[in-house]
């Protein structure tokens, strides 16, 4: 049997990493093997990066929750334990929209977590 050359497997391979490595500064996206090792570090760091931006999201609402309850004279954890006795199931994302944007839906929010709070 003749010897199987890589030839055409390899380039296939090259120009799949060296594909995907576009738009890497300088030698990273032309050379095969700076290439690849920074395509590693990338897909790791797109991995980490996507569980990252969930918290970060989560610490951005709780800070703009927390920013609209002052005004409204009372702080973020009386103000969560307000609505968990309330019974009312609104999660962060809609309650720091509602900070936001709607002043005076949130204060009514404010207002029944009170409520519940005093009763």
């Amino acid at each position: 049997m003749p010897r199987v050359k890589t030839g055409i497997v390899r380039r296939r391979r090259h120009k799949k990493v060296l594909k995907q490595a576009k738009g890497f500064f300088s030698g990273r996206r032309k050379h095969f093997r700076k290439a690849k090792e920074q395509l590693e570090h990338s897909l790791v760091y797109a991995y980490r990066d996507r569980r990252q931006k969930k918290r970060d999201f989560k610490k951005l609402w709780i800070i703009r929750i927390n920013a609209a309850c002052r005004l409204n004279d009372i702080n973020y954890s009386r103000f969560m334990n307000g609505l968990k006795l309330a019974n009312i199931e609104l999660d962060r994302k809609i309650l720091a929209d509602m900070a936001m944007n709607d002043a005076e839906a949130f204060a009514s929010l404010v207002a029944k977590a009170k409520d519940a709070l005093a009763a």
